[in-house]
């Protein structure tokens, strides 16, 4: 890419298409060419060519009702030409015949949300906070002007994809740099490493150099705390997955001395969605990421302390207080535990697949991994809204994305607006009533075999990458069996925590509370609570109510918040 990023707005009305690209360019015009086309056919050309010279488009706005084809028309073959850009159609105030429009654009992917046309007589500061959101969410996945962490690795080592996994799903700036590109060998050169020294490498801005890092050392170099400072807490989160951010805001902004232990990233499975549409109060969507880190910040400015790279390896009660043993060794005391540890992605029972993890084979990791899948072929196993949310994703990128299913179906197991948005994708495929049973690939994944599960006939298949997502086990296999579960390794809470089975008696005289375990003191929140509703809005809704809970039982114990 070279040059400014281009905001292109498409008009066949040459007063309404002034006034826009006048509030356009006096805006913006510093940072981005801003290129305005009365001529729909002209715009697709110029998108043409703008692609065939690497020139980075940023943003189309289109008018919905133009002479040569309409709005929906122009953005649906604009998404064709340049995949990356951002689609928003422009409507007129008060036109009534826009909605049953917008709604089918918006359904078959043509476009990605609306806006209403500036105002002429003054800046229109609603129309400029919503180009803003989609310049930003343009820029923060195509084009990152800052980077925290130069990784220079080999592209398809199991270890270099860990640190990008880990990096993008904190939402840490970075890039990535092969040995023998002229990036990444100027890195390791100014470093004082020669190309062929351990891999990989991450320089960190400062620069400290870091050779073959761990997690900790990484977070520790970047600043992040993986180590407690203090010894006793109101309340521990073990998690920092949707249900365990709510926690630690509504923990921290109720006076409670609130920590949050997360082994890995923030934002849990949800981290890991490339756009969600359906959470209340973001009607053009929000990436799982950016819910994330936004909810970061929030339980950070509330005064929740954060521990990374460190992780919960045994819990017990000792009198009215709980012991936390985490992994590096250290205690934390606590008066009280919310459980938000969410689930982990179940693995393909495929041997070979599950050498090539990391190189060819992943398990989330779609946003951080799909850059580098131009031009390729992708599959997807499995059925439900994270694999559509990722084939969507990824169909910007690939040459091509099928969709692997056991079921005949994905109506039944997808929510309808991405069910719909996948029919009208150009570059997605789905097989139904199949599965993958094999793979292959000289250090990293070349090919797979697909099983028709009604002929039984095997095919073999290219492919340079294999997404998996069919499901998730609970994280609870480090908990006490004194924490009753379910069949599925899912948490028990309320009533049923305690029963004829219960491994241990319940010592109060009262019953659990709503959300509670079989462990007084210790409540759970989110995917890993057996009945939970796996939607985000629900996790958070239950780290909400968690911490409510929390306050009773301290109430009952006569505890004192300390913050």
């Amino acid at each position: 890419m070279h040059g400014n990023p281009i905001i292109l707005v498409v008009d066949d009305e040459i007063a309404s298409l002034s006034i826009t690209e006048h509030e356009l360019r006096k805006r913006y015009g510093a940072d981005y060419r801003i290129v305005a086309r009365q001529s729909a056919r002209a715009a697709l050309e110029d998108l043409r060519r703008y692609g065939a010279a690497q020139e980075p488009v940023a943003l189309v706005l289109a008018d919905q009702w133009m002479p040569e084809m309409n709005g929906d028309e122009f953005l649906g073959l604009a998404r064709v030409v340049d995949p990356l850009a951002k689609r928003v159609m422009l409507v007129a105030w008060g036109d009534q015949t826009s909605p049953q429009t917008i709604l089918e654009g918006c359904a078959f992917g043509q476009i990605e949300f609306f806006v209403t046309k500036p105002w002429h007589t003054a800046p229109d500061e609603r129309f400029h906070r919503q180009i803003a959101d989609f310049l930003y969410e343009w820029s923060r996945v195509n084009h990152p002007v800052f980077e925290t962490v130069r990784v220079v690795g080999d592209r398809w080592s199991p270890r270099s994809h860990e640190l990008r996994d880990i990096l993008g799903r904190n939402s840490i700036a970075y890039g990535f740099y092969e040995p023998d590109s002229e990036e990444g060998a100027e890195i390791l050169r100014e470093a004082g490493l020669m190309t062929g020294e351990r891999l990989p490498v991450a320089v960190v801005f400062g620069g400290k150099v870091l050779v073959e890092p761990t997690n900790r050392e990484l977070a520790e170099a970047i600043g992040v705390r993986s180590r407690p400072v203090g010894d006793e807490y109101d309340l521990v989160v073990i998690g920092a997955g949707p249900a365990g951010l709510a926690a630690a805001v509504y923990g921290s902004s109720e006076g409670l001395d609130t920590l949050v232990v997360e082994r890995e990233a923030i934002g849990g499975q949800a981290g890991q969605s490339t756009m969600i549409h359906n959470y209340l109060g973001f009607p053009a969507g929000i990436s799982g990421n950016e819910l994330a880190g936004r909810a970061y910040e929030q339980a950070w400015q509330f005064g929740s302390q954060f521990l990374f790279a460190n992780e919960a390896v045994d819990l017990r009660r000792e009198g009215d207080l709980l012991t936390i043993d985490l992994a590096d060794g250290a205690s934390l005391t606590t008066h009280a535990v919310i459980l938000a540890t969410g689930i982990t992605y179940r693995t393909l029972d495929v041997p070979r697949l599950q050498e090539l993890q990391g190189a060819g084979v992943f398990y989330g990791s779609v946003a951080q991994e799909a850059r580098a899948l131009r031009k390729a072929e992708v599959y997807i196993v499995g059925g439900g809204n994270a694999a559509g949310q990722a084939a969507l994703f990824l169909s910007k990128y690939a040459k091509h994305v099928t969709l692997v299913v056991r079921a005949a179906s994905l109506a039944d197991t997808m929510s309808r607006y991405l069910f719909t948005m996948l029919q009208g994708a150009d570059k997605v495929d789905v097989r139904p009533r199949a599965e993958v049973v094999d793979g292959d690939g000289d250090g990293r994944l070349k090919q797979l075999t697909l099983l028709d599960r009604e002929t039984g006939r095997l095919e073999t298949v290219a492919a340079e990458a294999l997404f998996v997502m069919i499901g998730a086990d609970p994280h609870t296999g480090w908990l006490p069996r004194s924490i009753s579960r379910d069949e599925h390794g899912f948490v028990l809470t309320g009533p049923d925590a305690v029963g004829l089975d219960t491994p241990e008696p319940w010592p109060l005289e009262r019953l659990p509370l709503g959300l509670e375990t079989s462990m007084p003191g210790v409540f759970a929140a989110g995917d890993i609570r057996s009945g939970s509703v796996k939607r985000v809005a629900a996790a958070v809704g239950e780290g909400a109510i968690a911490v409510r809970l929390v306050h009773q039982h301290l109430g009952a114990l006569s505890v004192r918040p300390a913050a």
